[in-house]
């Protein structure tokens, strides 16, 4: 009997240490972009990932009151508000001095464009290769 409860909590221990692993795995797998705004510009101006999940953080460096994100596929208009990949908007307004980060955001292959209308940036270029 003993022999049967030592086998069942060493099961139990495996099982149970290999879903934590997968868990630390799936968290490892989303990677952050760190982007800062100054007046007027992105001091990052083009980007090139791979495909994958990222978290988007943008700083702000006296750029304007408040500043955020906007990610488009390239070729659709900005302006539109249907054309935001919303996942990568900011949690709330960047402030001066401080630091946001957007929700996870899955990139495919293609080009993309990032901006922020509130700081009047242009748009810059995101590869995703």
């Amino acid at each position: 009997m003993k022999k049967l409860i030592s086998i069942l909590v060493i099961a139990l221990s495996f099982t149970l240490s290999s879903h934590a692993q997968d868990k630390t795995m799936k968290k490892n797998d989303v990677k952050t972009v760190s982007l800062e705004q100054t007046k007027g510009e992105f001091t990052q101006k083009s980007l090139t990932l791979s495909e994958g999940t990222y978290v988007f953080e943008v700083s702000n460096h006296n750029a304007a009151p408040e500043v955020g994100l906007v990610l488009i596929e390239a070729g659709k208009d900005g302006s539109d508000a249907n054309n935001h990949i919303k996942e990568a908007y900011v949690s709330q307004m960047v402030k001066h001095g401080k630091t946001e980060s957007s929700k996870s955001v899955t990139l495919k292959k293609g080009t993309y464009k990032y901006f922020c209308p509130f700081n009047n940036t242009p748009q810059y270029t995101l590869t995703v290769e």
